[in-house]
C-alpha cells in the first residue's frame, strides 16, 4: 500500500513539526516527528492543516432555489417563498442537488447533517464521496389532529433511506411552533435510542413572541394558510422549553441557528442534557433576517458549537470555511482554534461520526485542508482554504 507525507507550519489539534503518513484512500497511517523522516521526502506546506470540514446543518433539495429568493425579508415572507417555489421539474432539481454535493466536496467538507422532506437527495447522497446523515424532518403545523395521518406520509420517507457506512438517517421534528405533541411522540418513538437529531431553534424574535402570546406574524402565516392554533398550543412557555420536553435527552441533540438564544435558554438546555450541540449557520441568519447569535454567550457556557451552512435558498454559497470567516468578521474576539473546532471536531461528535472525522488522528480518515492566516496565525477576510486531500 503507497502511502504519502505531508506537514506545515501548524497541523490542528498536533502542532508543528510533525508528518502526516497516509494512505491512497486518506487514511492516516502514522504521526511521526518531522526530523524522523527525509524533508525531501515530505510535501511542506505553508498554512495550517486541518481536519475536513463537517456541515452541521444542510437543506440539500433546496438546491434548486438558489439566488432567487430576496434576502432580508424574515422568516415568516421566506417560508413563503419556499413554500410557493418548491414545485420544479425533476430534472431540474436532480441536478442542483448534484451539484451542490459537488461544490460541498470541492470545499473540503467530509460530512453533512442534511435535512430532508422528501427523497430527492437519497440516490445523490448514496453515491456522494461525502458522508451524510439525514434528518427526516417532519411538521404538522402544531394540528393534533392531523399527526398520524403526516406521520404516516413523513414514515414512507424515513424508511426510503437503506442505511450504509455512507448514508444514515433519523427522524426529527422541524421546529417547536411546527409539531404537535402527538407527532413528537411518534418521531421520538421511531429513532433507535442512540442518535443524532435536530431541531430549528429561536431563529426569529417571531418564534418568542408566538410562544409568550400565542400570536404575532407566525401565527398570523399559519392562519392564512389554513392551518391556526389552537387551545393546545403551548402559549405562556418559552419554544425551547416545549422542545425539550418533547424530546430525548439521550440523543445527540442539534439545536439549529439560536439566533434568540440567551445565557438562561443555553443553561436550560446544558441542564437538561450533556448531549446538546448548537449549530450556528451566519450566513443564513443574516440572508432571512440580518441577525446573529450572540456567540459570547455560547462561548461563556462551555457550549459545544457546529457550523452549517443552511440551503441555497437562503445562503450564497455551501463553504463551512466562508461561515467561519463570517463569524470572525463579526466575531473577532473569537480564536480561529475555536472556529476550527466548531467546523470540524464538534460537528463530527454530533452526527456521531467522530471516530473517522473530526480531528488528525492515526486510524482516521478525516481528510485535509490548508488554511491560510495572517501573522498572529489567525483567520482573516484574506484567508483561503484549499482541498488537499
Amino acid at each position: 500500500m503507497s502511502t504519502s507525507k505531508i506537514t506545515a507550519d501548524w497541523i490542528y489539534n498536533l502542532g508543528s513539526e510533525k508528518v502526516i503518513v497516509f494512505d491512497e484512500n486518506g487514511s492516516i497511517r502514522a504521526i511521526d516527528e518531522l526530523d524522523d523522516h527525509d524533508p525531501a521526502s515530505v510535501k511542506i506546506l505553508s498554512g495550517t492543516l486541518v481536519p475536513g470540514y463537517v456541515n452541521a446543518h444542510c437543506h440539500l433539495e433546496l438546491s434548486h432555489l438558489k439566488g432567487i429568493l430576496p434576502s432580508g425579508t424574515g422568516l415568516v415572507k421566506f417560508i413563503e417563498g419556499v413554500v410557493s417555489l418548491r414545485g420544479e421539474k425533476e430534472g431540474h432539481i436532480k441536478s442542483c442537488i448534484e451539484a451542490a454535493d459537488r461544490e460541498m466536496y470541492a470545499q473540503g467538507i467530509v460530512a453533512v447533517g442534511d435535512i430532508s422532506n422528501k427523497t430527492d437527495t437519497f440516490k445523490c447522497k448514496d453515491e456522494s464521496p461525502i458522508y451524510y446523515h439525514t434528518f427526516v424532518e417532519m411538521f404538522d403545523f402544531m394540528q393534533p389532529q392531523l399527526a398520524a395521518k403526516i406521520f404516516e406520509e413523513y414514515l414512507a420517507v424515513f424508511e426510503t433511506v437503506a442505511p450504509s457506512a455512507g448514508h444514515t438517517c433519523s427522524a426529527v421534528p422541524h421546529a417547536p411552533y411546527s409539531v404537535s405533541e402527538p407527532l413528537f411522540k411518534a418521531i421520538g418513538e421511531l429513532n433507535a435510542s442512540k442518535t443524532s437529531v435536530s431541531i430549528h431553534n429561536q431563529e426569529t424574535a417571531d418564534e418568542t413572541e408566538l410562544f409568550q402570546s400565542g400570536g404575532g406574524q407566525l401565527a398570523d402565516f399559519f392562519a392564512k394558510i389554513g392551518f391556526p392554533y389552537g387551545d393546545t398550543f403551548p402559549a405562556g412557555h418559552s419554544s425551547l422549553s416545549y422542545a425539550l420536553s418533547q424530546m430525548n435527552a439521550h440523543h445527540h441533540t442539534l439545536l439549529v441557528h439560536n439566533t434568540q438564544s440567551d445565557a438562561e435558554d443555553i443553561a436550560l438546555a446544558h441542564a437538561w442534557s450533556n448531549k446538546i450541540f448548537w449549530v450556528t449557520c451566519p450566513n443564513a441568519n443574516l440572508y432571512i433576517e440580518n441577525s446573529l447569535p450572540e456567540y459570547q454567550h455560547f462561548i461563556d457556557a462551555g457550549a459545544k458549537v457546529c457550523i452549517g451552512t443552511d440551503s441555497l435558498s437562503s445562503n450564497w454559497q455551501l463553504s463551512i470555511f466562508e461561515e467561519m470567516k463570517v463569524i470572525k468578521k463579526y466575531g473577532s474576539f473569537i480564536p480561529s482554534d475555536t472556529l476550527i473546532a466548531w467546523a470540524t471536531t464538534n460537528g463530527a461528535e454530533a452526527l456521531g461520526v467522530d471516530d473517522r472525522f473530526g480531528s488528525i488522528e492515526v486510524g482516521k480518515a478525516p481528510g485535509l485542508n490548508l488554511i491560510t492566516t495572517d501573522n498572529q496565525g489567525e483567520i482573516w477576510e484574506e484567508s483561503t482554504s484549499i482541498k488537499i486531500i
